[in-house]
């Protein structure tokens, strides 16, 4: 038997929300942590290892582990419903989390950063050779400059371990988005949001998907009249209607 609608408070409700490449967690989730927290959700805004500040400083198992931290301490508050939320690579890197570890909900906004898609194999190739040549040397925890790529400003430095950079960026590892979505957990469901203004090549991407999810009935496509850097503040009456459905339940 399904609790009423809306039967748990937003202050029982956690979201740990992950901003994009290269931000920060005052820039594009700013607005929208901002928002959650208004609405007596409780939020953690982490800076995550592709912020601009910190160069890809730790490894994906790391990043995970930071996460992990962050549930511990929503539930620490009193959250009972634990939801993992992201923008743009956030959102790639939430799908990846939701297919190792158990939470009530992932939230993908405008998932990028896919390091499968041939434009991020031919950008990086010679990068990650060379940073698996340097790993074969026994230089895998030195820091070295290597590079990452963003369609919309091109390749450029980062400097950061070889070891960290393989585990961000091998294209059949943690950000592959086919790998991400093909390994989500089928008990785990996910809001999908696919703003209309999107840049061209993540629009072509959310259908093949969003349709690569395990099947869900609290599994949900939302498509805001927004462009790339405005879906996370156009989707917060949505995510708030959504987790409390999912809470529910």
């Amino acid at each position: 038997m399904f609790l009423p609608a809306m039967a748990m408070s937003a202050e029982q409700l956690g979201i740990v929300l992950m901003h994009g490449k290269g931000s920060s967690p005052s820039k594009g989730v700013g607005s929208l942590a901002d928002a959650l927290q208004g609405k007596d959700y409780l939020v953690e805004n982490l800076e995550m290892p592709w912020s601009g500040r910190r160069d890809y400083d730790v490894d994906v198992k790391a990043a995970e582990q930071e996460i992990e931290a962050a549930i511990a301490s929503l539930r620490g508050k009193g959250a009972r419903k634990i939801f993992v939320a992201g923008h743009s690579q956030g959102g790639g890197f939430a799908l990846h989390f939701g297919g190792h570890h158990t939470v009530d909900g992932i939230i993908a906004i405008a998932p990028g950063g896919d390091v499968g898609h041939q434009t991020f194999r031919q950008q990086l190739e010679e990068t990650m050779a060379e940073a698996r040549r340097l790993v074969a040397e026994g230089k895998g925890q030195e820091k070295a400059r290597l590079a990452d790529y963003e369609g919309s400003k091109g390749k450029y430095p980062v400097v950061t371990t070889p070891a960290a950079y393989i585990t961000w960026f091998d294209p059949e590892g943690a950000m592959s988005a086919n790998r991400a979505v093909s390994e989500m957990n089928k008990s785990t469901p996910v809001l999908y949001i696919a703003p209309t203004r999107d840049y061209p090549g993540l629009r072509k991407a959310k259908d093949r998907l969003f349709g690569a999810l395990p099947s869900n009935a609290l599994t949900k496509l939302y498509e805001p009249n927004a462009d790339h850097t405005g879906a996370p503040s156009a989707s917060t009456d949505e995510i708030a209607r959504w987790t409390q459905e999912v809470a529910a339940r």
